[in-house]
C-alpha cells in the first residue's frame, strides 16, 4: 500500500533528528519536505544527507512556505516548543519531542496553544508502541499472564549526556528527558495516576559536592 500523501517539515536539525526520525522517515516511504535549524549548516547538512526537498531559512518561512497537508515534526528542546507553537498555522498536525515543556507551568502553555491553535498534536512516546511491549499486551489480552497487578522496569544505561548541550544548563534531566518513557509506558497500562512519587540523585563520580538526599525529590499531584 502507497504511504499517505502527508509530507513532514522538520523544525530542528539535532542528533535524534539525524539518527533516528530521519532514518525512521526513510524506511516508511514519508516525504520529508523541508527542514530548518538555528544552525543552517546542520540543516543543510541532514537535507544533503537525507534528500529532503527544501531547507528553509527559519520557523516563520517552514510555516508559511510548508505544504498545505504537511506534519510538523518539532525536535528541540523542550523549553523552546512553547515558542515554536506560537509560528505553527492553525489547524495543523503536529509532533512534539518529548518532554511536554520542563515545568509544569510550561506543559500547560502547550497545552493552552494547541487548543486556540486547533492543533491535531501528539508528543513521541514511543515505547508503548515497540514491538516488544506491544507482545506483551497482547499476551496479557488473550490471559497468558493473568491479571496486572505490578510493573517493574529496570534500566542499567550510560546516556551520554553530553552530546546534547542544552542540558547542560537543564535543572532536571534524566526523569524529563529519558524516564518519562518508563512513566508513559506503565500509563498505557494501568491509565493515569493519581500521584507520582519520585526521587533521583547525581551519580557518585558526576557530583562535585554530597547532596541532600532530599534535595532532588518531585512530587507530582
Amino acid at each position: 500500500m502507497e504511504p499517505l500523501d502527508r509530507p513532514i517539515v522538520i523544525i530542528g536539525a539535532g542528533g535524534i533528528v539525524k539518527d533516528a526520525h530521519l532514518p525512521a522517515y526513510a524506511k516508511a516511504g514519508f516525504r520529508v519536505a523541508g527542514i530548518c535549524d538555528l544552525d543552517p549548516a546542520k540543516a543543510q547538512a541532514l537535507a544533503s544527507a537525507f534528500g529532503i526537498e527544501r531547507v528553509y531559512s527559519g520557523i516563520e518561512e517552514a510555516a508559511q512556505a510548508a505544504p498545505p497537508n504537511a506534519v510538523f515534526d518539532i525536535a528541540v528542546p523542550a523549553s523552546a516548543v512553547a515558542g515554536v507553537l506560537e509560528h505553527m498555522p492553525d489547524g495543523r498536525g503536529i509532533l512534539i519531542q518529548k518532554p511536554m515543556g520542563e515545568t509544569m507551568e510550561q506543559a500547560r502553555a502547550i497545552r493552552a496553544l494547541c487548543r486556540s491553535k486547533r492543533l491535531i498534536a501528539a508528543v513521541n512516546f514511543q515505547l508503548r508502541f515497540s514491538p516488544a511491549v506491544a507482545a506483551a499486551r497482547r499476551l496479557i489480552e488473550v490471559g497468558r499472564i493473568g491479571d496486572l497487578v505490578d510493573i517493574e522496569v529496570r534500566v542499567n544505561v550510560h546516556t551520554p549526556w553530553q552530546l546534547w548541550t542544552f542540558l547542560e544548563q537543564s535543572p532536571r534531566v534524566e526523569i524529563l528527558y529519558h524516564s518519562v518513557h518508563y512513566i508513559d509506558l506503565i500509563r498505557s497500562f494501568c491509565g493515569d495516576p493519581a500521584s507520582v512519587y519520585a526521587k533521583t540523585l547525581r551519580h557518585p563520580p558526576r557530583a562535585e559536592t554530597r547532596l541532600d538526599p532530599h534535595q532532588h525529590d518531585s512530587r507530582l499531584r
